[in-house]
């Protein structure tokens, strides 16, 4: 009985390190290209590829091999160091933002001024 409780701990935490690296995968793909570059923080196709392996090791293998623990690392760093500097460099959380209502094609229309 005591076995069966730990296989379901396991299993919840399985469940959650795959759940970060899903939400570091959807956040990168999200972002923009040119967000990763004025940030300095390697580039978008970097994190896709890193962060869906990710998902994938912790997916495919046990939490106890080194590979998903790799994974998690990764999956930290992208949501403690790059999220926040995207999130600085883009301006806000790059999820479906919209401009102001006076923004035209070029920028904000200020009334010719």
């Amino acid at each position: 009985m005591l076995m069966m409780g730990f296989t379901g701990l396991l299993g919840i935490l399985k469940i959650l390190l795959m759940g970060l690296a899903a939400f570091g995968l959807f956040d990168a793909a999200f972002r923009r290209e040119d967000a990763f570059r004025a940030a300095d923080k390697q580039n978008k196709v970097f994190w896709l590829i890193i962060l869906a392996l990710a998902l994938l090791v912790s997916y495919l293998f046990s939490i106890f091999s080194f590979l998903p623990i790799i994974g998690v690392i990764a999956s930290i760093v992208y949501i403690v160091d790059v999220r926040p500097a995207l999130k600085q460099v883009g301006g806000g959380s790059g999820w479906g933002r919209r401009g102001s209502s006076s923004d035209g094609p070029y920028g904000p229309y200020n009334g010719g001024r």
